[in-house]
């Protein structure tokens, strides 16, 4: 008996003096905690304590071992959870009212700043005319990317804050630029002009290409500038960058002059094309940088490759186009959608040709005009004009954060400036530039039979002189992987220099230059008139049938004519809500136009206070308009109204005596016919 009581009080002992060593070991796993010290692990001590309270005991009884060991484990458990407890709250005392999580914000905020910033400027430069007068819009955009470039340099920031890479550049900043100006091609005049604009992007595009090329590798090897670690081929990696054309100084001085319209599309429809012609030329020269040796065979595989690229990528932009204007058929009762799915879809045709390593500039060009010409007449008008506005602004946003971006990199960039290369850079981008345009201005003016209107030789200057270079050419420069083209930082300064001299030099210059040339310009006091444009559709149908009655099947009219017979007859039916043929669109339109403008007139000559209108209607008397406008005010019992409309109306018709003399029967013939081009066109 004395034994075991003996024995039980040693176990209650042992028991008491292993919870007291656990709450020791729990308290200072709190106080380590506080302290941001590391807490130690509770099994390594508990383990210590029952090898330690081991001892003692005779191992000869088994039973008491087994429960003793089992009392040891459960509590070994119990006091493991009881020390993770601290693990799993917050131990601090302070509370913070305000955090600053600047990582999670930091490149949303920069960019929105600087968009924010740039359009300030925006605004200021077109407030400030002498500056606006004087310099393109980029290059005030450049200085700004400079400055704010500089800010950053000197405040050791630069490395930690990036706008977007090469590759998003062509993901998202791109696609926007290009579909805006694609919506902008849908016109008359480039389609009058195709032949021209194309000759000019692919032949142009591919002719300066090789020249500027074969040049640098001959005065290269000739020893006319520095020693430079490149290859031929490297040189027509460059060549095909530097070629890359961006004339959105030139294209906004164009529309601010007012010059022709074949000019302006001249220039627009080929710095479009142009680009999608860079960049399949900028990858298979890059493909032929990774042979070794280049042999005839991969000069062929070349060519085949561009046709296949530009032709393929079309594909993709028509059909991604067609399958937008068919959905936009159905969404008569969902309006709110038609948007996305126009945007949506001339997005994915880009999305497309970039995966599979075709030009998704040539086919978001085609998705373009094939929405404009299909799905525009599907949404309703509130939807087309915010698809245009839309696109209006999201171009106007990427122009800005481009050019910033340029001035930006100018200042942190690594560069490597060898004088000679630059210099010969630049005067040979200009001379070929001028060599291949009047060239090709030639062949257009001597073999092109359809062509009524020449292009002059003070047009081939200012084609020639607009050719800026911008943002396509640096990205696709910086996109180059050093590892394979050693002399990367070269090409990217050469690249910032050329753009920095055509957009300041010739950029600044060229509204002086389109004055002093005395360019055409456009007809601005030209009047409306639909006899015009049904004498223009009249027209292009007895060219068709002139060409089909002598043989001449391959004539633009009779080509024009096949197209819109097939389209009028398979394709629109199929596309449009309300199918009706091509060229009953073109005189619709024209008619709205002016119906509108007389509407406006109407109202401006009947009291309303609207801005003045341009137009070429003549003044009517309107006495459908001033009664009703009479009847509405006296039944609102406003006497002053009625009192203002009859004098407008008394002064209107002295204006109308005072120009037809004494001549009563002209004044009143004049009249009746006014009124009843009126009644008719209501």
């Amino acid at each position: 008996m004395r034994v075991s009581a003996t024995w039980h009080l040693s176990c209650v002992l042992l028991i008491v003096l292993h919870f007291h060593v656990s709450e020791q070991s729990t308290t200072a796993a709190i106080t380590e905690r506080s302290n941001e010290i590391p807490t130690p692990n509770p099994s390594t001590s508990n383990a210590t304590n029952r090898t330690s309270t081991k001892k003692p005991i005779d191992n000869n009884d088994t039973e008491l071992g087994t429960s003793i060991d089992s009392l040891h484990n459960n509590h070994t458990n119990f006091s493991s959870t009881t020390t993770k407890k601290p693990d799993t709250g917050h131990h601090s005392s302070t509370f913070e009212l305000v955090k600053v999580h600047w990582e999670q914000v930091k490149s949303p905020l920069v960019f929105t700043i600087v968009v924010i910033v740039a359009s300030l400027s925006k605004i200021a430069f077109h407030y400030s005319h002498f500056l606006s007068s004087k310099v393109p819009e980029s290059c005030v955009l450049i200085v700004i990317g400079i400055i704010f470039g500089v800010i950053l340099r000197f405040s050791n920031t630069s490395d930690k804050i990036t706008l977007y890479t090469p590759h998003e550049f062509f993901l998202y900043l791109i696609p926007p630029i290009i579909l805006e100006s694609a919506f902008s091609l849908y016109d008359r005049t480039f389609v009058d002009n195709i032949g021209g604009v194309l000759l000019f992007a692919v032949w142009g595009t591919i002719l300066n290409c090789f020249l500027i090329g074969l040049t640098l590798w001959g005065l290269f090897r000739a020893g006319a500038m520095e020693d430079i670690d490149f290859t031929f081929v490297q040189v027509l990696v460059f060549s095909a960058l530097i070629v890359a054309v961006d004339p959105v100084a030139v294209l906004a001085v164009f529309q601010e002059v007012g010059v022709n319209n074949t000019l302006y599309f001249l220039v627009f429809g080929e710095s479009l094309l142009n680009d999608g012609v860079t960049v399949v030329m900028y990858n298979v020269m890059q493909v032929f940088n990774g042979f070794e040796t280049v042999t005839v065979g991969h000069c062929f595989l070349g060519v085949a490759k561009f046709c296949i690229v530009c032709v393929v990528a079309t594909l993709i932009g028509i059909v991604c186009g067609l399958i937008a204007s068919f959905l936009t058929k159905f969404t008569n009762s969902v309006k709110v959608v038609e948007p996305m799915i126009v945007f949506g879809f001339a997005y994915v045709s880009y999305l497309l040709s970039e995966m599979f390593q075709f030009s998704g500039i040539v086919s978001i060009i085609a998705c373009g005009l094939v929405l404009v010409h299909y799905s525009f007449h599907n949404v309703t008008r509130k939807s087309k004009l915010a698809i245009k506005f839309i696109s209006k602004v999201m171009a106007n946003a990427c122009e800005i954060i481009i050019f910033m971006f340029i001035g930006l990199v100018t200042v942190d960039q690594t560069h490597d400036w060898k004088t000679g290369f630059i210099l010969w850079t630049t005067f040979l981008c200009i001379v070929y530039r001028f060599l291949v345009t009047y060239f090709l201005s030639y062949l257009v003016n001597r073999y092109a039979s359809s062509r009524v209107r020449k292009i002059s030789y003070m047009e081939m200057f200012m084609i020639s002189y607009g050719g800026l270079r911008g943002a396509i050419c640096f990205s696709l420069a910086a996109l180059i992987d050093e590892t394979a083209i050693p002399a990367k930082n070269l090409f990217v300064t050469t690249t910032l220099f050329v753009i920095f001299f055509t957009v300041f030099v010739q950029g600044g210059t060229i509204k002086w230059l389109t004055k002093k040339l005395r360019i055409t310009l456009a007809e601005t006091s030209k009047e409306m008139c639909i006899n015009e444009e049904l004498s223009n559709h009249m027209f292009d149908h007895m060219c068709a049938a002139i060409e089909e009655i002598v043989g001449y099947t391959t004539g633009q009219h009779h080509i024009k004519e096949k197209i819109y017979r097939i389209d009028d007859t398979i394709i629109r039916p199929r596309m449009l809500r309300n199918a009706t043929s091509t060229g009953l669109d073109d005189i619709s339109t024209y008619y709205e136009k002016l119906v509108m403008k007389e509407h406006y007139k109407n109202l401006q000559l009947s009291g309303a206070k609207l801005p003045r209108v341009k137009t070429e209607i003549r003044h009517l008397d309107s006495e459908l308009a001033l009664d009703q406008m009479v009847q509405d005010s006296s039944e609102r019992g406003s006497t002053e109204d009625i009192r203002e409309i009859d004098e407008r109306r008394e002064q209107a018709m002295q204006e109308e005596h005072r120009r037809h003399g004494g001549n009563h029967f002209e004044f009143f013939s004049s009249t009746r016919n006014s009124n009843r081009k009126r009644l008719y066109l209501d």
